[in-house]
């Protein structure tokens, strides 16, 4: 019972997350709020029971493409003109 309610929560967060990471101007808090829309998508496939997705991109998603960009603001420009 109580599953079925977090799944239209995480759906929420990923909506809000992701218009908030369009909307920013910092390249860094665009990738953090990125990793965070990662974090909630791995959490919504747990809760759908799919946890071989959620755990693939928990990985991907969330650590390694979060340290990739991260990676890459550090040897461009921060903020976006």
């Amino acid at each position: 019972m109580i599953v079925a309610m977090l799944a239209p929560a995480f759906l929420v967060l990923m909506v809000v997350s992701a218009v908030a990471a369009l909307r920013v101007k910092d390249l860094l808090s665009a990738v953090t709020i990125f990793g965070a829309f990662s974090f909630f998508s791995a959490a919504f496939f747990v809760v759908q029971d799919a946890l071989d997705v959620a755990f693939t991109e928990a990985a991907v998603g969330a650590v390694m493409t979060t340290v990739f960009f991260v990676c890459a603001i550090r040897r461009t420009t921060r903020r976006v003109r």
